[in-house]
């Protein structure tokens, strides 16, 4: 006997919500993707929090909440200039070479806004943006994007989201940028700590919720499988101001909701370039490797062993500059590393004695203004060995440590890489080496550290002796009341 058309569907939904996540993906898979990012210049997340702010708030409920913190000077002030500069194209000031609000010397030809990615690999997509500060899709995105709008100073916020909100209703976009500047305005004029910087998040957060609503409401939404991106390009002063070193300037964040984001999720590993290749890879656009993107997908977490540590980390034992309540450290290593201290010196301050892992957060307050602000590659937990914090208490010896990963499967007879992040700032006698054993035999060097190395990815090429099959890496750090060694995210691939 047939099975009724009720019966029919009804069995087709318990299928479905049986089937789980997985099946949720395949069938975002089958609607269209398309991306929207909004950035609210000068926001702080935690400000966000303590405002009246129910649409952002329904947001970070929906999907992802990521707190992140970007660099200062020598590399880049903390200006808007460098800042959305960094979100849009997705690489760093070191590449996209924007320091200040004139552009000058910007490298868009070789690292182009996203919206511009989009158009030169699929120029049948609509690309759409909008902006309070014209200098954003006057300078920034390009003249592929079809269609750059800078708002009137006149109409500023309240005609940046009409217009936005018009393209969503009445077009069919496929990625749209929107930027709103009231709540930077009223950082500058009140700070950060005033009740007008809460007022202007709560105006923003209703512009907001407007957007988020004109993307509901548009008649093929069910057939659509949006990927929302709120964002800001730096921090505030309690004060009112920017452009400086503190971890209130640096401060930055992504809340961001999409079928591959759960509910409710934090999480520490996210940084400002993720928007621009997230927003590419929702769109199935392949991240090629000659674009040299520093941003990663925040779709595909990529974990490493140090992160899992962020839980067991603690608050400040010597150091005074770091709040009190800033959790931020540990000597203990994940499973499977150690750290060899057999010759590290005594005393010193306790935090940094041999190496240690530790967050952004916490080292760069450690001491501000000496360069550790530009730390941009190591994400979420990273190990340091910082000879110079560990010297502002009396010391014995010099500081000798060692850290030692696992033991990595390779092949005997075969090509292997060795890649980690590191970020080296050097002063003599101090010298970092990577030595690499094979089957718990000698360690061999294969890199050394006798100058300054900005933030960047190392990969070394090895060969792996015939018949061994287990390859471990050392990172050795000498030195005294010197400067330090930042690693991050190790691993061997068989090549």
């Amino acid at each position: 006997m047939p099975l009724s058309r009720r019966t029919l569907l009804l069995s087709a939904a318990a299928a479905a919500a049986s089937a789980g996540p997985l099946a949720a993906v395949a069938r975002a898979a089958a609607r269209t993707p398309k991306v929207l990012v909004i950035g609210l210049d000068g926001a702080l997340l935690g400000r966000i929090k303590e405002a009246d702010a129910p649409n952002l708030d329904a947001l970070m409920a929906a999907g992802l909440t990521a707190p992140g913190s970007i660099y200062a000077n020598p590399l880049a002030p903390t200006l808007s200039g460098p800042g959305w500069s960094t979100i849009l194209t997705g690489v760093w000031p070191d590449k996209h070479n924007v320091k200040d609000n004139s552009f000058t010397g910007s490298r868009f030809d070789r690292y182009p806004d996203f919206l511009t990615r989009i158009e030169t690999a699929r120029p049948a997509l609509s690309t759409y943006a909008v902006s309070s500060w014209a200098p954003l899709t006057d300078t920034v995105f390009s003249a592929k994007v079809d269609t750059r709008v800078s708002t009137p100073g006149a109409e500023y916020d309240t005609g940046t989201t009409a217009r936005a909100v018009a393209r969503l209703r009445d077009a069919n976009p496929d990625a749209v940028f929107v930027h709103l500047d009231n709540i930077d305005h009223a950082g500058h004029t009140y700070g950060a700590a005033s009740p007008q910087y809460l007022d202007a998040i709560h105006g923003a957060d209703a512009q907001v919720g407007q957007l988020v609503a004109a993307v509901r409401a548009r008649p093929g939404y069910a057939a659509e499988d949006w990927l929302i991106m709120v964002t800001a390009d730096h921090g505030h002063t309690d004060a009112g101001g920017h452009g400086g070193s503190t971890l209130q300037e640096r401060g930055t964040f992504l809340i961001a909701t999409g079928t591959a984001l759960a509910p409710g999720s934090v999480r520490h590993d996210v940084k400002m370039p993720d928007v621009a290749a997230s927003a590419l890879a929702h769109l199935g656009i392949p991240l090629d490797p000659a674009w040299d993107l520093d941003g990663r997908p925040v779709q595909r977490p990529a974990p490493d062993d140090f992160d899992a540590l962020r839980g067991s980390l603690g608050t400040r034992v010597d150091e005074t500059g770091i709040p009190a309540a800033t959790v931020g450290f540990t000597h203990t290593p994940p499973p499977g590393w150690s750290v060899d201290n057999s010759a590290m010196g005594g005393g010193g301050v306790t935090e940094w004695r041999g190496w240690t892992f530790t967050t952004d957060e916490f080292w760069t307050q450690a001491q501000r203004d000496q360069n550790r602000e530009g730390n941009i590659r190591a994400r979420n937990v990273f190990a340091v060995a910082d000879g110079d914090e560990w010297s502002d208490k009396a010391v014995t010896g010099t500081f000798d440590s060692t850290l030692v990963s696992p033991a990595y499967p390779v092949t005997g007879g075969g090509p292997a890489v060795l890649t980690y992040t590191t970020y080296y700032r050097h002063e003599a006698p101090q010298k970092g080496e990577v030595l690499v054993s094979y089957d718990g035999g000698t360690p061999v060097t294969v890199r050394s550290y006798t100058a300054d190395v900005p933030s960047r990815t190392e990969t070394v090429a090895l060969q792996v002796p015939a018949g061994a099959s287990s390859a471990r890496v050392r990172f050795r750090y000498t030195g005294g009341n010197n400067w330090y060694w930042v690693i991050d995210g190790v691993g061997i691939e068989r090549a």
